[in-house]
């Protein structure tokens, strides 16, 4: 079996971890004792796929002319001159607990091609790509993290694959668990897909099961054993049989470990913090990812989907365009939901002190047009896509909170204070991480790629 044919199959390279052209088995092994990876640091990536508007949300204008500011006004929360969407009265009473990012940028206008810039550090080739060139953060995170993980949870855990993401040249060994089959339509661009959850459904069946590596089932784990007995003997003489058992154990102890069914199973916690976070879709999303870093996952991502009245619009995710919904009516019903399982979850985070380890992101792939459009036949309201400027929500980890960082002008066009390419928060969670993004992943035919290609820890998170 020819080491093309050993990577097609997802399974682990021995040419690349014995002999190939990256770090082999025992330097791997070695700088994992000494490795300066924060052991303790986890990331919640709440995606708000589609592109939220920040001037509905976190960077409104109230002195912009009426074709750009929108209905809603801003509110003062407890720290002086943070602002936010009045729509978020719990969020405006805890102000010192989250920091806003309002610089934030980057040139990819397109949703995958959008989610892919953000996500990875890169810019694709391809546009409308429903499978990234270059693995996402979540990936990389899960490789680095891999030999120090603990043994009853998987290091990253989705609810299913992003449009424009994914492990790319790492394999699907680097895709997120998640608990459900993944759902290839949320990769394919359609926008109006049922909310997929990231907690058990509440029809009656017992336990998790979760799916390996976004495809392979445990049992098809096992049949691809079955069917490499002749290279398991072969290898075994070499010794490199070992290492796949290790890995193949990996997989068997995190789908049958307790730790990692208790941690999605909601009924293990108390009727008061269910009613915090709220019997809502996203309500019990922000509880099973709290459930999941607390057990040991180290990267959580979730989609914030939402499912619209059809009289407010056709689409389930943050794609505002006139044609989808009318934004101000969906933002109405959205966002006092969004409050309310957004502040659930930053005061959960900071009452069981979490908040030093764990952080907690809000955002999309881009922001919306500083200028409001009545596409639709209707005439509703709507905005389209706008990479150019954009707000992110942080708490927590171990960050400097209570701030707003950056500044769009008066119109919420691009930023005119501390200007940043995206990258920047990439790196920033890099190095909370203990991960060197200068360091160099290499593709399938061996060619070097740098993890980030640009990008600064923003100075004002780190102390």
């Amino acid at each position: 079996m020819n080491r093309r044919t050993w990577l097609k199959i997802g399974g682990l390279s021995l040419g690349a971890l014995c002999a190939g052209p990256g770090p082999r088995l025992a330097q791997l092994l070695a700088a994992a004792e000494t490795s300066a990876v924060d052991r303790d640091f986890s990331v919640i990536l709440f995606w708000a796929n589609g592109g939220p508007s920040h001037l509905e949300t976190f960077d409104l204008k109230p002195g912009a002319p009426q074709e750009i500011r929108g209905p809603f006004r801003p509110t003062r929360t407890n720290v002086p001159g943070i602002d936010i969407c009045e729509l978020f009265p719990r969020l405006a009473t805890m102000a010192d607990k989250f920091t806003i990012l309002r610089s934030l940028h980057h040139e990819r206008a397109e949703h995958s091609g959008g989610t892919h810039r953000f996500l990875t550090g890169h810019s694709s080739l391809a546009a409308n790509l429903p499978n990234s060139e270059n693995p996402e953060i979540g990936c990389i995170v899960a490789k680095h993290l891999e030999p120090t993980a603990r043994r009853e949870v998987p290091v990253f855990v989705g609810d299913t694959q992003f449009y424009g993401a994914g492990p790319a040249y790492l394999g699907k060994r680097y895709a997120p668990f998640m608990v459900n089959p993944n759902n290839p339509v949320s990769a394919s661009g359609n926008n109006v897909y049922d909310p997929i959850p990231i907690f058990p459904p509440q029809d009656g069946r017992s336990g998790v099961q979760l799916v390996a590596d976004s495809t392979l089932r445990l049992q098809e784990r096992a049949n691809l054993l079955d069917q490499l007995d002749g290279f398991r003997r072969e290898a075994d003489r070499s010794g490199a049989l070992d290492t796949w058992d290790r890995h193949h154990r990996r997989a068997v102890e995190i789908l049958a470990s307790r730790a990692t069914r208790d941690a999605f199973d909601l009924s293990r916690e108390s009727a008061p913090v269910r009613r915090r976070y709220g019997d809502t879709f996203w309500g019990k999303s922000l509880l099973t990812c709290r459930r999941l870093v607390e057990a040991g996952v180290r990267f959580v991502q979730c989609q914030a989907t939402y499912r619209l009245p059809v009289a407010v619009g056709r689409t389930s995710n943050w794609d505002d365009h006139s044609v989808n919904s009318h934004i101000f009516d969906a933002y109405r019903l959205k966002l006092p939901v969004l409050d309310h399982a957004m502040s659930a979850l930053v005061d959960d985070l900071y009452a069981r002190g979490l908040d030093r380890r764990v952080l907690f992101i809000f955002c999309g792939e881009f922001g919306r047009t500083p200028i409001i459009r009545h596409q639709d036949p209707s005439g509703r309201p709507g905005r389209d896509h706008w990479p150019r400027a954009m707000s992110v929500f942080l708490a927590g980890g171990g960050l400097r909170m209570g701030q707003v960082i950056g500044a769009t002008n008066s119109k919420g066009e691009h930023p005119v204070e501390r200007p940043m390419d995206s990258n920047c928060l990439l790196a920033t969670i890099y190095r909370r991480f203990g991960i060197d993004p200068s360091q160099h992943l290499h593709d399938a035919t061996g060619r070097p790629i740098v993890i980030l290609p640009r990008g600064e820890v923003i100075s004002g998170l780190v102390g």
